[in-house]
């Protein structure tokens, strides 16, 4: 067992509203000065910077995760993290039908950023990736599910796309395993409120756009981890956001 201080939810320059100088590069390189082990790249209804971000960690000797950060038909986000860079590369071609194409306005969204393993532009998204797909909350849970993603509510402490803020409530169904917070401080005052989310494992994540949301090392997680290797660890966290064992646990 080992303790990895991770963060699961960083936003690059593809995502609308976050700062250019989020790139695969700088975000990689700034988790590990924060004294992250595990990153997560997860911009909104894309995926297309993971391959560039994957070659980012290796350089600074994180761990990553390809993920995304969907936005459903009721405009709940969902946070969707895949065990491989290929699953969530043919996940990102097959949401394309789903998604609702709004042409992007560069001058209050930005650029959308397409850049390769040099940080070097490539491309850029020419549909807003923000906007809601037409994917319903259940639907939306199940496409992912099924190109092997865990899946979980975003943020469900905050008003804007949180899931309680959206229902009043943690619906039935879907059935999620896991949460995310941005601020650990409203986790009991939550769990009162809302009972269904005891016993959930819960992650405490930046959301970040900008390098200085990128936070020092403060949440982590303990994982098995021999014999170790980088699908290994990514393998047992999300092992652990599914279902949880008894090998791991949140501190």
């Amino acid at each position: 067992m080992s303790r990895y201080y991770y963060d699961l939810h960083l936003h690059s320059c593809l995502s609308p509203c976050a700062d250019n100088d989020m790139t695969p590069n700088n975000i990689a390189g700034m988790a590990a000065l924060a004294g992250l082990q595990i990153a997560a790249l997860t911009d909104h209804n894309s995926c297309k910077n993971c391959p560039a971000f994957f070659v980012a960690c290796k350089r600074y000797g994180v761990i990553p995760v390809a993920g995304m950060e969907l936005a459903t038909a009721e405009d709940i986000h969902l946070i969707c993290l895949f065990e491989e860079l290929e699953a969530a590369m043919a996940f990102d071609q097959a949401l394309t039908a789903h998604r609702i194409l709004i042409p992007n306005r560069t001058d209050i969204f930005g650029e959308q950023l397409i850049l390769d393993e040099n940080d070097d532009v490539i491309g850029t998204e020419e549909y807003l990736l923000s906007n809601a797909t037409d994917l319903s909350i259940e639907e939306a849970t199940a496409f992912a599910q099924s190109f092997g993603a865990v899946v979980y509510p975003a943020h469900i402490d905050r008003e804007g796309n949180g899931i309680l803020a959206v229902l009043g409530m943690l619906p039935e169904k879907p059935v999620f395993s896991a949460a995310e917070f941005h601020d650990a401080s409203q986790i009991a005052a939550i769990q009162t409120k809302h009972p269904g989310i005891v016993g959930k494992n819960l992650v405490v994540c930046s959301d970040a756009h900008y390098m200085a949301d990128i936070p020092d090392a403060q949440n982590a997680v303990e994982l098995a981890d021999e014999t170790y290797s980088v699908a290994v660890v990514r393998r047992n966290l999300l092992s652990w956001l599914r279902a949880g064992t008894e090998e791991s646990r949140a501190v």
